[in-house]
């Protein structure tokens, strides 16, 4: 069968012939009918990610896809192993698998749970959002920031929720998905932004998927701007890192103010999160596309074309996806 195998850490995978998978310890051969190409699936190949250790090389990557069961039964399987999506035919428990509603296609429903499942976890579990909060994202255009924010407002109630982010055309999108404050980075000055409006209003939760300076930031600012005598709890939740692995913050903005820092990912997460996540949130994610509650933009590219889109910039708020 045709698969994308990557042979060396940190190397584009190419499209090739590899045997086909066989049964074993209760997983059944899948036919893939589509696999998401994510910021993790690329990290865990190179080598660094802090859950590479969980993969083995030659491998064929591929965390998050859809793939038809023997049965007959459409499927979202996630693969944390050498053995990923991104094959004609792939492993899968039919126990762990989750089965896909017929009005969701298999590109869509490929490309809605990692983003889908990390932005709820992040809403529910690490920032416990509540009905009214205030909520800032940073990093909101691209696909796990933007679907956090639908979230935060329908899902859960946030009373304001604040975006920031460098693409105007998503910024305005994002008003008309939920969002009822835009910053523009790179034109606006950030820290005086949220300054401002934490002084007027304070934020109860940030979900932060940029790091970096930006992060630097609204820390800074977050600290600066509410009196110490009058304390909030303020929970920046750390997800992703566009903006550069590392910040550089005074010690004291973190004594200085209510500001708890936690993050969401692969090994950040209780394991009963995660099984909750993936049996109740997302089907409800499922039912929220098919009902028009969420909008999620997709690529699909045929698996042929991994070794030119594994390295091309990821269109702003789209998900690409691979179709064997």
């Amino acid at each position: 069968m045709k698969a994308a195998v990557v042979t060396e850490w940190g190397r584009t995978p190419t499209y090739t012939d590899v045997p086909d998978p066989q049964p074993r310890d209760g997983a059944e051969v899948a036919v893939v009918e589509a696999a998401a190409l994510t910021n993790l699936t690329r990290g865990l190949v190179t080598g660094k990610h802090y859950a590479s250790k969980e993969i083995q090389l030659p491998a064929i990557p591929g965390v998050d896809g859809v793939a038809r069961l023997a049965d007959g039964r459409r499927v979202y399987a996630g693969a944390l192993s050498a053995h990923g999506m991104m094959a004609e035919r792939t492993l899968v428990s039919p126990h762990g698998a989750v089965e896909i509603p017929e009005h969701v296609d298999s590109v869509t429903a490929a490309a809605i749970p990692n983003p889908g499942m990390s932005a709820w976890m992040a809403l529910s579990h690490a920032a416990a959002v509540q009905p009214g909060d205030h909520v800032l994202v940073l990093g909101a255009t691209g696909v796990t920031g933007s679907t956090a924010v639908q979230l935060a407002k329908t899902v859960f109630g946030a009373g304001n929720v604040v975006v920031a982010g460098r693409d105007t055309g998503r910024l305005e999108w994002l008003r008309s998905a939920g969002a009822d404050d835009a910053i523009t980075l790179g034109a606006e000055d950030l820290n005086a932004r949220v300054a401002e409006l934490h002084s007027d209003r304070p934020f109860d939760a940030v979900l932060d998927y940029l790091w970096g300076e930006p992060a630097t930031a609204v820390l800074t600012a977050l600290s600066s701007s509410h009196p110490a005598a009058h304390y909030h709890q303020t929970r920046f939740v750390q997800i992703g890192s566009m903006a550069g692995p590392t910040l550089n913050l005074d010690a004291g903005v973190l004594r200085s103010a209510g500001i708890t820092l936690c993050g969401v990912g692969l090994g950040s997460v209780p394991m009963d999160v995660l099984a909750q996540a993936r049996t109740e949130a997302l089907p409800k994610l499922f039912a929220m596309l098919a009902a028009g509650e969420l909008e999620l933009r997709t690529q699909a590219r045929p698996l042929s074309d991994v070794e030119q889109v594994w390295t091309a910039p990821e269109p702003s708020g789209t998900r690409v996806v691979l179709t064997p």
